[in-house]
């Protein structure tokens, strides 16, 4: 629906301004016909844009409520007598403080965002720019809390193991994140293309002179 109205728009930004207001034989103007074609549309695309906010809030709620759960949870404990971590020496253990703290923030964002689209009216000129650009902005930022909470998980559990596997670590962290990394590169496709479809203008056609 966004290039459709993307294409409408080129059109009539190329035809005489008198033209956009000129009624046909039915008596309808180019913006009623628009209008009345592409109802379907709109109202299929208020239908899967409906979906995959419900789908998308719940997961962002379970991270939510993970995040908020890790970055409550110190590794190592915290000393009695200073209140400080006793591994906030470690490397390891700020990469888990920032990145809990990414994930807990991303997540919530990404939730808001969602739970928008539950409250949207789904109009035509909703599709133009608000709807793909709260969609968007939705999925980076979920991508962005899966990310944070695999780093932020990997960072806790290596002081579980570091002894243990010492050089394997790495590996086997891996190894664990290749689950989510597929699902992520599954749903790329669908992010390429909100991202190309936002940002790109629609094409000018091209005539070229055919010599006879």
């Amino acid at each position: 629906m966004q290039w459709e109205i993307k294409w409408y728009e080129y059109v009539k930004r190329t035809v005489p301004q008198y033209l956009l207001y000129q009624p046909n034989n039915d008596k309808k103007i180019p913006a009623q016909l628009f209008t009345e074609h592409h109802e379907k549309l709109v109202q299929e695309g208020g239908e899967w844009l409906s979906k995959t906010s419900e789908s998308c809030s719940v997961v962002a709620a379970l991270i939510a409520t993970v995040a908020f759960a890790t970055s409550t949870t110190i590794p190592g404990g915290i000393k009695e007598g200073s209140g400080s971590p006793y591994l906030e020496t470690y490397p390891t253990f700020d990469v888990f403080a920032v990145t809990s703290l990414v994930a807990l923030c991303f997540s919530v964002t990404a939730l808001f965002l969602f739970l928008a689209f539950l409250t949207s009216r789904y109009q035509e000129k909703d599709f133009r720019s608000d709807l793909p650009r709260k969609l968007l902005l939705g999925l980076t930022s979920l991508f962005v809390s899966i990310a944070s909470m695999l780093v932020s998980f990997c960072a806790g559990h290596f002081f579980v193991l570091r002894d243990k596997l010492k050089n394997k670590a790495l590996p086997v962290y891996t190894v664990t994140c290749l689950p989510i990394t597929f699902y992520a590169i599954a749903q790329f496709p669908l992010y390429f293309d909100l991202v190309r479809t936002y940002f790109r203008k629609v094409p000018r056609s091209s005539h070229k002179v055919v010599s006879l």
